[in-house]
């Protein structure tokens, strides 16, 4: 595993929580609107009883998932900044902050630092040179 990739993981689970999260918008969005549909016919029995109900049920499923994926993101977090904090140079210890940590574009980091966008990409891949990334199996072992 390269170092560009054990960084991102972070950036990767926050994207899922929020997609969770979104997820979650929608469902809540389904499960409070109440529609019904009054007929003469017989309902099947065996068909669901409410829909909000099933909406609540698939809610609560996803927070845990959200709350377990959240408790991931902080300890995968810990290990990132371990790994930003080995780096001996300052400014390149800012930078893998900003971009891998705080998740910011490359622009508003060469803004923030006051550097030109292309040098940017330079102490970046000079920063990733630096960073000593634990053993894959000590991360894998961890994270599953």
């Amino acid at each position: 595993m390269t170092a560009k990739t054990y960084l991102s993981q972070a950036r990767y689970l926050d994207m899922r929580i929020k997609s969770k999260l979104q997820q979650i918008d929608s469902l809540n969005e389904l499960a409070t609107t109440c529609t019904s549909v009054l007929t003469g016919m017989p309902r099947n029995p065996s068909a669901s009883v409410s829909r909000m109900a099933d909406a609540v049920c698939k809610i609560v499923d996803l927070q845990a998932d959200i709350n377990h994926d959240i408790d991931m993101l902080v300890d995968l977090k810990k290990e990132i900044m371990g790994v930003i904090k080995a780096v001996v140079n300052p400014e390149y210890q800012t930078l893998l902050e900003k971009r891998y940590l705080c998740f910011l574009a490359w622009e508003k980091i060469a803004v923030d630092m006051g550097y030109d966008l292309r040098y940017i990409h330079k102490l970046h891949t000079r920063a990733l040179e630096d960073c000593k990334i634990p053993a894959l199996s000590e991360v894998d072992t961890k994270r599953h």
